[in-house]
């Protein structure tokens, strides 16, 4: 029967027993974990600078002799113990890897921060018989706790969302699960041994048994600051929207300038296209568009010192460009498919062809609230619509530029023509006057708003008013 796995690798953190499990471990027969092989301060356990014949320097220069090397060192199946910040190129490498059993050890993260610090407090990282135990009382430091946390947190989404887009599984095993002999025997199933034991291995001992209010000093204080961690994330806004990709074939250039234009679509885009083609002698045509990721690079290169930058508009005020532009009147930007299924489907009420005189404001105020609530239900997953980058959340939209580059400043666009000013300023040239927006045909969102289309946008936006801190528009 062919093995399962060609080597093992087990996620751990300082104080979360990895010690106690890698001993279980190699107690059964054909498993061996060789310890913090790719820790970057030694190799395998402290004070060892080299393993199999590879040095930390050799090791440094590439770490994948010294795991293939690992495997063929090993009678049976290898394996070793891995942290957050242990080499990064070993991270990618096994968890792309399906031939490689992940096992991911967890503890709570208040007990394995109380235990680092008792053992940083006594020196003493491992406990082999009661007698020699030593302890301490430790005061709680909320923002080293939180900073513990979050790289914990970030640490063990990436190799869940890895693990979930590689469409592989791992073996979850809990520190007080390590004495626990079925599971230990469980675990040994899963990486392909059949042999049984009977109990767990008693050489390491559990090092403060003693309850938190024995082990911390400031106890009352640490319980009333972890009152305010978020442990059901109640305060998180739900995000169902589909990511986005960088956008880059919508990226404009002004090359004389240095200057690029990552747009969010439904902005000022055409206020920003003349003011950067005013920059450059051939106006319109002279700037660069159409950009590859290769072809951007390459821009990149060529034009050193450049800057780059997007705009955010309120979301009422992009929200309701979007539905003049492509929804509402006819043109040559109307989504016609998108058109007729919001009229036939979500029922609302649009005109069969373009809005005539006879087009009440009170229409297009009834109408826009109506696509705003659709929008809502858009970006959570509820439509069978495309999530159209007319109207995806901008915080997406930037999320996606990340993929490739961010831009160097994020404009608003009440401040547009300022910040464009002080861009300018910042490249040594004199800014162009920036010229306003045609106004949204065929009525103003001036003529419409008020609180009721306030707060359908926001219900749509939610992220979008929490991370920009948007206040109700033309405040």
């Amino acid at each position: 029967m062919a093995k399962p796995f060609d080597y093992f690798v087990i996620f751990a953190e300082m104080r979360t027993g990895s010690n106690f499990l890698e001993e279980n471990v190699n107690s059964y027969p054909g498993l061996k974990c060789w310890g913090e092989v790719f820790n970057p301060v030694f190799v395998g356990k402290s004070n060892q600078e080299e393993m199999f014949g590879i040095s930390m320097v050799e090791r440094e220069a590439d770490p994948l002799p010294l795991l293939k090397a690992l495997q063929g060192a090993t009678d049976g199946l290898a394996g070793f113990r891995f942290f957050h910040d242990h080499d990064p190129r070993i991270l990618a490498k096994v968890l792309d890897d399906p031939r490689c059993a992940k096992i991911i050890l967890t503890r709570n993260p208040l007990d394995s921060y109380v235990s680092l610090k008792i053992a940083g407090a006594t020196g003493q990282w491992r406990l082999g018989d009661f007698k020699d135990a030593k302890s301490a009382k430790v005061r709680f430091e909320p923002r080293e706790f939180r900073e513990m946390l979050d790289a914990l947190k970030g640490f063990q989404f990436k190799i869940q969302r890895r693990l979930q887009t590689t469409g592989q599984t791992a073996f979850y095993i809990n520190y007080e699960d390590i004495q626990d002999i079925e599971v230990l025997n469980g675990l040994a199933r899963y990486l392909g041994v059949t042999e049984e034991r009977n109990k767990a291995s008693q050489k390491t001992k559990v090092q403060n048994p003693a309850r938190l209010e024995d082990k911390v000093l400031n106890y009352a204080e640490m319980v009333a600051d972890l009152a305010s961690v978020d442990h059901f994330n109640l305060s998180s806004t739900p995000n169902f929207e589909p990511r986005r990709g960088p956008a880059v074939p919508t990226y404009l250039a002004a090359d004389s300038a240095r200057l690029l234009y990552m747009p969010v679509r439904s902005g000022p885009e055409e206020g920003v296209r003349s003011w950067m083609a005013a920059l450059e002698q051939g106006g319109q045509e002279a700037l660069s568009q159409g950009f590859t990721q290769k072809t951007l690079r390459q821009w990149k290169r060529k034009h050193k010192g450049h800057r780059s930058f997007t705009v955010i508009s309120h979301p009422v005020q992009r929200l309701h460009r979007a539905f003049c532009q492509h929804i509402l009147n006819i043109s040559g930007q109307t989504f016609s498919e998108i058109r007729d299924s919001l009229r036939a489907t979500y029922k609302l009420p649009l005109p069969s062809g373009a809005p005539g005189d006879s087009y009440t404001a009170e229409q297009h105020r009834e109408a826009f609230i109506k696509f705003a609530d659709f929008v809502r239900g858009n970006l959570n997953g509820q439509t069978s619509i495309r999530v159209d980058g007319a109207w995806a959340s901008q915080s997406e939209v930037i999320k996606g530029f990340a993929d490739f580059s961010l831009p160097d400043l994020i404009i608003r666009e009440e401040s547009l023509a300022a910040d464009m000013a002080y861009l300018s300023k910042g490249l040594g040239l004199k800014s162009p006057k920036l010229a306003a927006e045609a106004p949204e045909t065929p009525v103003a969102l001036a003529e419409i708003y008020d609180a009721e289309v306030e707060e359908a946008v926001k219900a749509a936006y939610q992220r979008d008013y929490m991370m920009f801190g948007f206040k109700p528009w033309g405040k």
